[in-house]
Protein backbone atom coordinates (compact mmCIF):
# COMPACT_ATOMS: atom_id res chain seq x y z
CA UNK A 1 0.00 0.00 0.00
CA UNK A 2 1.40 3.39 -0.99
CA UNK A 3 1.01 6.73 0.68
CA UNK A 4 -0.92 8.14 -2.30
CA UNK A 5 -3.49 5.36 -2.74
CA UNK A 6 -6.25 7.61 -1.38
CA UNK A 7 -5.41 10.38 -3.85
CA UNK A 8 -5.80 8.12 -6.89
CA UNK A 9 -8.94 6.54 -5.42
CA UNK A 10 -10.49 9.99 -4.85
CA UNK A 11 -9.68 10.98 -8.43
CA UNK A 12 -11.33 7.82 -9.75
CA UNK A 13 -8.10 6.60 -11.36
CA UNK A 14 -7.85 3.24 -9.61
CA UNK A 15 -8.89 1.21 -12.68
CA UNK A 16 -6.32 3.02 -14.80
CA UNK A 17 -3.62 2.53 -12.17
CA UNK A 18 -4.32 -1.18 -11.76
CA UNK A 19 -4.91 -1.99 -15.45
CA UNK A 20 -1.46 -3.51 -15.88
CA UNK A 21 -0.77 -4.18 -12.23
CA UNK A 22 1.81 -6.83 -11.53
CA UNK A 23 1.83 -8.22 -8.02
CA UNK A 24 5.33 -7.75 -6.72
CA UNK A 25 6.95 -8.85 -3.48
CA UNK A 26 5.49 -7.38 -0.29
CA UNK A 27 7.40 -4.79 1.60
CA UNK A 28 8.48 -5.45 5.17
CA UNK A 29 5.73 -3.12 6.47
CA UNK A 30 3.07 -5.01 4.49
CA UNK A 31 4.40 -8.37 5.68
CA UNK A 32 4.34 -7.28 9.35
CA UNK A 33 0.83 -5.85 8.92
CA UNK A 34 -0.40 -9.16 7.45
CA UNK A 35 1.13 -11.10 10.33
CA UNK A 36 -0.68 -8.81 12.78
CA UNK A 37 -3.86 -9.13 10.75
CA UNK A 38 -4.14 -5.42 10.01
CA UNK A 39 -3.32 -2.94 7.31
CA UNK A 40 -0.21 -0.91 6.88
CA UNK A 41 -0.45 2.32 8.83
CA UNK A 42 0.89 5.33 6.99
CA UNK A 43 2.23 8.08 9.18
CA UNK A 44 1.17 11.31 7.47
CA UNK A 45 3.87 13.21 9.33
CA UNK A 46 6.45 11.24 7.34
CA UNK A 47 4.65 11.41 3.99
CA UNK A 48 7.25 11.31 1.23
CA UNK A 49 7.54 13.74 -1.66
CA UNK A 50 5.36 12.62 -4.63
CA UNK A 51 8.28 11.43 -6.70
CA UNK A 52 7.96 8.94 -9.53
CA UNK A 53 8.94 6.00 -7.34
CA UNK A 54 6.52 6.97 -4.55
CA UNK A 55 3.66 7.55 -7.00
CA UNK A 56 4.43 4.23 -8.68
CA UNK A 57 3.94 2.48 -5.33
CA UNK A 58 0.30 3.68 -5.42
CA UNK A 59 -0.27 3.63 -9.18
CA UNK A 60 1.73 1.21 -11.30
CA UNK A 61 0.66 2.99 -14.47
CA UNK A 62 3.17 5.73 -13.54
CA UNK A 63 6.71 4.84 -14.47
CA UNK A 64 9.59 4.76 -12.01
CA UNK A 65 12.70 6.93 -12.07
CA UNK A 66 14.85 4.12 -13.42
CA UNK A 67 12.42 3.68 -16.32
CA UNK A 68 12.70 7.41 -17.09
CA UNK A 69 16.52 7.32 -17.07
CA UNK A 70 16.46 4.17 -19.19
CA UNK A 71 14.21 5.94 -21.69
CA UNK A 72 16.65 8.87 -21.87
CA UNK A 73 19.54 6.48 -22.44
CA UNK A 74 17.65 4.53 -25.10
CA UNK A 75 16.63 7.77 -26.84
CA UNK A 76 20.26 8.85 -27.02
CA UNK A 77 21.35 5.43 -28.29
CA UNK A 78 18.65 5.54 -30.97
CA UNK A 79 20.05 8.78 -32.45
CA UNK A 80 23.71 7.99 -31.72
CA UNK A 81 24.51 6.62 -35.17
CA UNK A 82 22.90 9.61 -36.90
CA UNK A 83 24.74 12.05 -34.64
CA UNK A 84 28.02 10.24 -35.20
CA UNK A 85 27.48 10.28 -38.96
CA UNK A 86 27.08 14.07 -38.88
CA UNK A 87 29.61 14.95 -36.17
CA UNK A 88 32.47 12.68 -37.22
CA UNK A 89 33.48 14.59 -40.38
CA UNK A 90 32.81 17.96 -38.72
CA UNK A 91 35.01 17.25 -35.70
CA UNK A 92 37.77 15.23 -37.39
CA UNK A 93 39.87 18.38 -38.06
CA UNK A 94 39.95 18.92 -34.28
CA UNK A 95 41.65 15.54 -33.85
CA UNK A 96 44.18 16.46 -36.53
CA UNK A 97 44.91 19.80 -34.87
CA UNK A 98 45.33 18.29 -31.41
CA UNK A 99 47.46 15.36 -32.61
CA UNK A 100 49.54 17.67 -34.79
CA UNK A 101 50.06 20.18 -32.00
CA UNK A 102 51.12 17.49 -29.52
CA UNK A 103 53.50 16.02 -32.11
CA UNK A 104 55.08 19.38 -33.02
CA UNK A 105 55.45 20.56 -29.42
CA UNK A 106 56.73 17.15 -28.33
CA UNK A 107 59.23 16.62 -31.13
CA UNK A 108 60.70 20.13 -31.09
CA UNK A 109 63.80 20.20 -28.85
CA UNK A 110 63.53 21.94 -25.51
CA UNK A 111 66.32 24.37 -26.45
CA UNK A 112 64.02 25.72 -29.18
CA UNK A 113 60.65 25.55 -27.39
CA UNK A 114 61.72 27.25 -24.14
CA UNK A 115 63.44 30.28 -25.77
CA UNK A 116 60.43 30.72 -28.07
CA UNK A 117 58.11 30.67 -25.07
CA UNK A 118 60.28 33.19 -23.25
CA UNK A 119 60.24 35.48 -26.29
CA UNK A 120 56.47 35.11 -26.58
CA UNK A 121 56.05 35.83 -22.85
CA UNK A 122 58.15 38.98 -23.05
CA UNK A 123 56.46 40.15 -26.27
CA UNK A 124 53.00 39.72 -24.75
CA UNK A 125 53.71 41.00 -21.24
CA UNK A 126 56.67 43.38 -21.76
CA UNK A 127 57.72 42.33 -18.27
CA UNK A 128 61.22 41.09 -17.40
CA UNK A 129 60.00 39.74 -14.06
CA UNK A 130 57.31 37.58 -15.64
CA UNK A 131 59.74 36.33 -18.30
CA UNK A 132 62.24 35.32 -15.62
CA UNK A 133 59.46 33.56 -13.69
CA UNK A 134 58.49 31.61 -16.83
CA UNK A 135 62.13 30.63 -17.36
CA UNK A 136 62.54 29.42 -13.77
CA UNK A 137 59.25 27.52 -13.95
CA UNK A 138 60.21 25.63 -17.10
CA UNK A 139 63.64 24.99 -15.62
CA UNK A 140 61.96 23.40 -12.60
CA UNK A 141 59.62 21.34 -14.80
CA UNK A 142 62.56 20.07 -16.82
CA UNK A 143 64.65 19.36 -13.71
CA UNK A 144 62.00 17.01 -12.27
CA UNK A 145 61.34 15.33 -15.65
CA UNK A 146 57.84 16.81 -16.02
CA UNK A 147 58.72 18.98 -19.00
CA UNK A 148 57.30 16.56 -21.60
CA UNK A 149 53.98 16.24 -19.78
CA UNK A 150 53.75 20.01 -19.30
CA UNK A 151 54.38 20.61 -23.01
CA UNK A 152 51.61 18.18 -23.93
CA UNK A 153 49.22 20.02 -21.61
CA UNK A 154 50.23 23.40 -23.07
CA UNK A 155 49.80 22.17 -26.64
CA UNK A 156 46.23 21.04 -25.89
CA UNK A 157 45.43 24.34 -24.15
CA UNK A 158 46.90 26.28 -27.09
CA UNK A 159 44.71 24.55 -29.69
CA UNK A 160 41.53 24.63 -27.59
CA UNK A 161 41.98 28.27 -26.55
CA UNK A 162 42.56 29.42 -30.13
CA UNK A 163 39.43 27.56 -31.26
CA UNK A 164 37.44 28.99 -28.34
CA UNK A 165 38.44 32.51 -29.41
CA UNK A 166 37.75 31.86 -33.10
CA UNK A 167 34.30 30.45 -32.30
CA UNK A 168 33.40 32.45 -29.21
CA UNK A 169 34.24 35.99 -30.31
CA UNK A 170 31.92 35.92 -33.37
CA UNK A 171 29.13 34.46 -31.22
CA UNK A 172 29.67 37.21 -28.65
CA UNK A 173 29.60 39.86 -31.37
CA UNK A 174 26.35 38.42 -32.76
CA UNK A 175 24.85 38.46 -29.24
CA UNK A 176 25.81 42.10 -28.78
CA UNK A 177 24.07 43.05 -32.04
CA UNK A 178 20.82 41.16 -31.44
CA UNK A 179 18.85 41.09 -28.19
CA UNK A 180 16.79 38.18 -29.53
CA UNK A 181 19.89 36.10 -30.25
CA UNK A 182 21.25 37.01 -26.82
CA UNK A 183 18.07 35.80 -25.10
CA UNK A 184 18.26 32.54 -27.06
CA UNK A 185 21.94 31.99 -26.33
CA UNK A 186 22.12 32.85 -22.62
CA UNK A 187 20.22 29.69 -21.44
CA UNK A 188 22.65 27.54 -23.43
CA UNK A 189 25.63 29.37 -21.91
CA UNK A 190 24.12 29.01 -18.43
CA UNK A 191 23.78 25.27 -18.96
CA UNK A 192 27.36 24.93 -20.25
CA UNK A 193 28.70 26.98 -17.34
CA UNK A 194 26.85 25.10 -14.59
CA UNK A 195 26.98 21.56 -15.98
CA UNK A 196 29.46 19.50 -13.90
CA UNK A 197 32.66 18.99 -15.82
CA UNK A 198 32.45 15.19 -15.67
CA UNK A 199 29.02 15.27 -17.32
CA UNK A 200 30.53 16.70 -20.53
CA UNK A 201 32.34 13.41 -21.03
CA UNK A 202 29.32 11.08 -20.74
CA UNK A 203 27.64 11.60 -24.16
CA UNK A 204 31.01 12.06 -25.89
CA UNK A 205 32.19 8.64 -24.70
CA UNK A 206 29.20 7.07 -26.46
CA UNK A 207 29.78 9.08 -29.65
CA UNK A 208 33.55 8.80 -30.06
CA UNK A 209 36.27 6.32 -29.25
CA UNK A 210 38.48 7.12 -26.25
CA UNK A 211 41.45 6.87 -28.61
CA UNK A 212 40.24 9.90 -30.60
CA UNK A 213 41.64 13.26 -29.52
CA UNK A 214 38.45 15.08 -30.48
CA UNK A 215 36.64 13.42 -27.56
CA UNK A 216 38.50 15.44 -24.95
CA UNK A 217 38.95 18.39 -27.33
CA UNK A 218 35.19 18.90 -27.68
CA UNK A 219 34.73 18.59 -23.90
CA UNK A 220 37.42 21.22 -23.24
CA UNK A 221 36.01 23.65 -25.83
CA UNK A 222 32.43 23.33 -24.57
CA UNK A 223 33.58 23.84 -20.98
CA UNK A 224 35.94 26.76 -21.63
CA UNK A 225 34.21 28.76 -24.37
CA UNK A 226 31.58 30.43 -22.18
CA UNK A 227 33.68 33.28 -20.65
CA UNK A 228 34.97 34.57 -23.98
CA UNK A 229 31.42 34.62 -25.42
CA UNK A 230 29.92 36.40 -22.42
CA UNK A 231 32.68 38.99 -22.07
CA UNK A 232 32.81 39.73 -25.80
CA UNK A 233 29.09 40.45 -25.70
CA UNK A 234 29.50 42.57 -22.54
CA UNK A 235 32.53 44.47 -23.84
CA UNK A 236 30.86 45.56 -27.08
CA UNK A 237 27.63 46.50 -25.31
CA UNK A 238 29.62 48.68 -22.89
CA UNK A 239 31.22 50.76 -25.65
CA UNK A 240 30.30 54.40 -25.07
CA UNK A 241 27.21 55.35 -27.07
CA UNK A 242 28.69 58.80 -27.78
CA UNK A 243 31.60 57.11 -29.56
CA UNK A 244 29.16 55.08 -31.65
CA UNK A 245 27.24 58.24 -32.54
CA UNK A 246 30.48 59.93 -33.58
CA UNK A 247 31.33 56.94 -35.80
CA UNK A 248 27.89 57.17 -37.38
CA UNK A 249 28.40 60.89 -37.94
CA UNK A 250 31.62 60.13 -39.85
CA UNK A 251 29.64 57.77 -42.09
CA UNK A 252 31.29 54.53 -41.00
CA UNK A 253 29.77 51.29 -42.23
CA UNK A 254 28.73 48.66 -39.64
CA UNK A 255 31.87 46.67 -40.46
CA UNK A 256 34.13 49.68 -40.01
CA UNK A 257 32.48 50.54 -36.70
CA UNK A 258 32.92 46.98 -35.48
CA UNK A 259 36.60 46.53 -36.39
CA UNK A 260 37.87 50.11 -35.92
CA UNK A 261 35.81 51.29 -32.95
CA UNK A 262 33.88 48.62 -31.01
CA UNK A 263 36.37 45.73 -30.93
CA UNK A 264 39.40 47.94 -30.07
CA UNK A 265 37.47 49.60 -27.23
CA UNK A 266 36.11 46.25 -26.01
CA UNK A 267 39.49 44.51 -26.28
CA UNK A 268 40.36 44.69 -22.54
CA UNK A 269 37.07 43.01 -21.66
CA UNK A 270 37.52 40.42 -24.42
CA UNK A 271 41.04 39.68 -23.15
CA UNK A 272 39.64 39.14 -19.65
CA UNK A 273 37.36 36.52 -21.21
CA UNK A 274 40.33 34.89 -22.94
CA UNK A 275 42.16 34.76 -19.61
CA UNK A 276 39.23 32.93 -17.99
CA UNK A 277 38.93 30.61 -20.98
CA UNK A 278 42.59 29.62 -20.61
CA UNK A 279 42.11 28.85 -16.92
CA UNK A 280 38.98 26.77 -17.57
CA UNK A 281 40.68 24.89 -20.41
CA UNK A 282 43.53 23.99 -18.06
CA UNK A 283 41.07 22.74 -15.44
CA UNK A 284 39.27 20.57 -17.99
CA UNK A 285 42.51 19.14 -19.40
CA UNK A 286 43.13 17.49 -16.04
CA UNK A 287 39.64 15.95 -15.93
CA UNK A 288 39.93 14.92 -19.58
CA UNK A 289 42.82 12.63 -18.61
CA UNK A 290 40.04 10.18 -17.69
CA UNK A 291 39.40 9.81 -21.42
CA UNK A 292 43.04 9.49 -22.53
CA UNK A 293 44.03 13.17 -22.68
CA UNK A 294 47.83 13.27 -22.32
CA UNK A 295 49.80 15.65 -20.12
CA UNK A 296 50.07 16.39 -16.43
CA UNK A 297 46.51 15.21 -15.79
CA UNK A 298 47.70 11.73 -16.74
CA UNK A 299 50.15 11.83 -13.83
CA UNK A 300 47.46 13.05 -11.43
CA UNK A 301 45.24 10.16 -12.53
CA UNK A 302 48.12 7.73 -12.03
CA UNK A 303 48.64 9.03 -8.53
CA UNK A 304 44.97 8.47 -7.72
CA UNK A 305 44.76 5.00 -9.26
CA UNK A 306 47.96 3.67 -7.74
CA UNK A 307 47.74 5.64 -4.47
CA UNK A 308 51.09 7.29 -5.26
CA UNK A 309 50.90 10.34 -3.05
CA UNK A 310 54.14 11.91 -4.25
CA UNK A 311 53.28 11.57 -7.93
CA UNK A 312 49.85 13.13 -7.41
CA UNK A 313 51.09 16.05 -5.29
CA UNK A 314 54.07 16.93 -7.50
CA UNK A 315 52.07 16.77 -10.73
CA UNK A 316 49.31 18.80 -9.07
CA UNK A 317 51.87 21.45 -8.11
CA UNK A 318 53.13 21.50 -11.72
CA UNK A 319 49.58 22.14 -12.93
CA UNK A 320 49.33 25.03 -10.47
CA UNK A 321 52.64 26.34 -11.82
CA UNK A 322 51.32 26.23 -15.39
CA UNK A 323 48.13 27.97 -14.28
CA UNK A 324 50.14 30.76 -12.63
CA UNK A 325 52.28 31.17 -15.76
CA UNK A 326 49.29 31.41 -18.07
CA UNK A 327 47.40 33.69 -15.69
CA UNK A 328 50.28 36.13 -15.12
CA UNK A 329 51.21 36.35 -18.80
CA UNK A 330 47.61 36.88 -19.96
CA UNK A 331 46.89 39.41 -17.20
CA UNK A 332 50.08 41.33 -18.00
CA UNK A 333 48.98 41.43 -21.63
CA UNK A 334 45.54 42.67 -20.55
CA UNK A 335 47.08 45.39 -18.35
CA UNK A 336 49.34 46.51 -21.20
CA UNK A 337 46.42 46.76 -23.65
CA UNK A 338 44.30 48.60 -21.08
CA UNK A 339 47.13 51.00 -20.31
CA UNK A 340 47.74 51.70 -24.00
CA UNK A 341 44.06 52.57 -24.48
CA UNK A 342 44.08 54.90 -21.48
CA UNK A 343 46.99 56.85 -22.93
Amino acid sequence: MGYYDGVFDALGLRDWCDADKVQGPMSMAELMARVRGGAVENNWWDIPFPSLDNLHASCQAIGRTREMTSAVEQGFLDIKDSLKFVLDPLTQPLSWLLDGSIFVFGQTPWWIIIPLMLLASFYVSRSVGITVFVALSFGFLGFIDHYGFAIQTLSIIFVCTVLCVLIGVPIGIAMSKSDTFQRMTIPVLDMLQTLPSFVYLIPLIFLFSVTESKLYGIAIILYAIVPVIRLTDLGIRLVDKDVIEAANAFGMTPGQKLFKVEIPLALPTIMAGVNQTIMMALAMVVIASLVSAPGLGELVLRGIRNLELGVGLVSGFCIVLLAVILDRVSKASLARIDGAQRH
